[in-house]
């Protein structure tokens, strides 16, 4: 099975990189939605209160990550479907679109954080401490968002369906995520922090878990 999900994981780079418009289009949303906040909330760094920095944030962390996973598989045909479902199993299906969405979620993180950063200013005092909890949370929005854009899917590509399924399931591992960011914005202990990664973590599991043991039966139908 692992082979068959770093086949299908090369196979998403490999179409990610041909249909370059998609992430384009995603990176030029980042830079848009930087931009407007820094022309909206003061010209100049410094000028931005701590707490509203990482609100903006994560919001527009938020909305790359659901333009990015939302096709997971929305865009696939009928056809392609019909094909994985001969050559792979459903489980490795699975854990590489999740895999493969969490790699590109961190990425638009990382980068994310750089443009925000270079252009709003960087209050993060424990950086490390910020990164694990990018980690956490671009498993767990790749992971819950994977799994609704595959319930979509199956429901005529229902973008409205795939909003509302979304919604309870990305709050609290939006909630927890927001609260260790500021955590190390704050350059608290790494104490204070932790009970909140190990709930981010067991959110992600239980994500993890349900899709994998659930989506056998979805793909099946």
């Amino acid at each position: 099975m692992w082979k068959e999900v770093a086949i299908l994981i090369r196979k998403e780079i490999t179409l990610e990189w041909r249909q370059k418009y998609a992430l384009n289009g995603i990176l030029l949303y980042i830079v848009s939605a930087v931009f407007i906040t820094y022309l909206s909330f003061g010209m100049g760094q410094g000028n931005l209160a701590v707490t509203t920095w990482n609100a903006l944030y994560w919001i527009i962390l938020l909305f790359s990550a659901i333009n990015a996973v939302a096709k997971s598989f929305i865009q696939e045909h009928q056809g392609r479907l019909l094909y994985y479902y001969m050559i792979a199993s459903p489980e490795a299906i699975l854990l590489a679109k999740v895999a493969y969405n969490a790699m590109l979620t961190l990425f638009l993180s990382l980068l994310g954080f750089l443009v925000f950063g270079i252009v709003m200013g960087n209050p993060v005092q424990d950086t490390l401490l910020f990164l694990v909890n990018l980690i956490l949370g671009a498993i767990g929005f790749s992971a819950s968002l994977t799994l609704v854009s595959s319930i979509a899917s199956k429901a005529g590509n229902n973008g409205t369906l795939m909003a509302i399924l979304s919604f309870p399931v990305l709050i609290p591992i939006l909630l927890m995520a927001i609260r260790v960011s500021k955590n190390s914005i704050d350059g608290l202990d790494y104490s204070v922090s932790l009970d909140k990664l190990l709930t981010l973590l067991a959110i992600d599991a239980i994500v993890l878990a349900v899709g994998y043991i659930l989506f056998p039966y979805l793909w099946k139908s």
